[in-house]
């Protein structure tokens, strides 16, 4: 197991600098995961700790040691590639072991570890065929048997289930969690799937353009955004964000007004009121019908049924307020049809206040 930290590390491609001022430490045997939209540098980040990438400026630390300068085979980390990257011409069993025979491993070792791994990700029957014989999940297996057998200090993972279907995804996600449990090898993956990012971190690195936005547990970042663009990154379906006015004692939206206390937010709120943007997540809403009389909740009248989208358990409806589209996330019991309208209740403490010009929040506790 080993420690990384990034200090005040910055990327340049040319002149286009893509990674501004990386402060990170993941710990011993903690599962970080760098997650934000395509070219916000999370691949490269991962790049520049295997050292596949140089870096401009700053330095990158492996359990106390930069490795600045170290090559990659020095740096004993196993990496797991989105495409797989095995050798075709060679069978499941050779392209495990392979790393363990050029490091002249004992065949008693490679022998133990081949046995683990493959009883640990379900391919002592696969062992003879070659990737072409093999579904994408199992080729994905393979590369995290490839990594397992390592032993290394370092396991990175770079979008390993992007070309995985919906029902593979959720089993490999599985599988990475248990091979984490089973082996607390420090690891950092890399993702722009919330979802995995949500499951499978400890702790979640949110990037964009380049900086690092937030960083902290799945739940926290899910409750407890520091501004807009975290709000609509984590979570399936995003945070509502809505236009508001805020007042000392009152929020008014679309003409409603709502309590709020306004000892909850940073600054002082002027007597007109000031423009902001409202955030409330979809699964913060329940309706009104199904409310018990003893629960101290903020309502939203009249507010009209777009579309309904039925998902099993639950129906996520998109919904007019105004002139705002905004969605909730109801179980079975709402019977609201398309074109009728529903009173929807929220807690107004899991409620946000977003700055409109910075999109800080301006929510305290945040």
């Amino acid at each position: 197991m080993a420690s990384v930290r990034f200090k005040n590390v910055n990327k340049w491609f040319g002149k286009s600098k893509v990674l501004h001022n990386i402060n990170l430490e993941i710990k011993e045997s903690e599962f970080v995961v760098l997650v934000g939209p395509s070219g916000c540098g999370k691949s490269t980040t991962l790049r520049l700790l295997a050292g596949l990438d140089d870096i401009t400026e700053g330095d990158i630390y492996i359990n106390d040691k930069i490795v600045n300068s170290l090559e990659p085979q020095h740096r004993n980390i196993a990496m797991v590639f989105q495409n797989y990257a095995l050798y075709p011409h060679k069978n499941v069993q050779e392209n495990i072991v392979f790393g363990l025979k050029r490091a002249k491993a004992s065949k008693e070792l490679i022998k133990n570890r081949l046995d683990k791994a493959s009883i640990m990700l379900q391919l002592q029957d696969l062992l003879d065929r070659k990737p072409a014989q093999l579904s994408g999940g199992q080729r994905q297996r393979v590369a995290m048997g490839r990594a397992i057998v390592r032993d290394a200090d370092v396991f990175l993972y770079d979008e390993p289930l992007s070309n995985l279907d919906a029902k593979l995804r959720s089993q490999m996600r599985y599988e990475i969690r248990r091979i984490h449990r089973e082996y607390q090898t420090t690891s950092l993956y890399v993702t722009h799937d919330q979802v995995e990012a949500m499951t499978l971190g400890d702790r979640v690195v949110v990037m964009k353009d380049g900086f690092i936005e937030q960083e902290d547990s799945p739940m926290a970042l899910y409750l407890k955004p520091k501004n807009i663009f975290v709000a609509n990154f984590i979570g399936a379906p995003s945070m509502n964000i809505l236009d508001a006015t805020l007042y000392p004692g009152y929020i008014e939206l679309e003409n409603q007004r709502m309590p709020f206390d306004k000892h909850r937010v940073k600054k002082a709120i002027p007597s007109n009121g000031e423009q902001v943007k409202f955030g409330i997540r979809p699964d913060f809403f329940q309706d009104e019908q199904h409310i018990s009389g003893s629960e101290s909740l903020t309502t939203l009248k009249n507010v009209q049924v777009d579309i309904v989208e039925p998902l099993g358990y639950d129906r996520e409806f998109n919904l007019k307020l105004g002139d705002q589209m905004l969605k909730a996330r109801l179980d079975l019991r709402t019977e609201a049809q398309e074109g009728e309208t529903i009173n929807l209740c929220f807690d107004m403490n899991r409620a946000h206040v977003f700055d409109i010009e910075s999109e800080k929040n301006l929510t305290l506790g945040i």
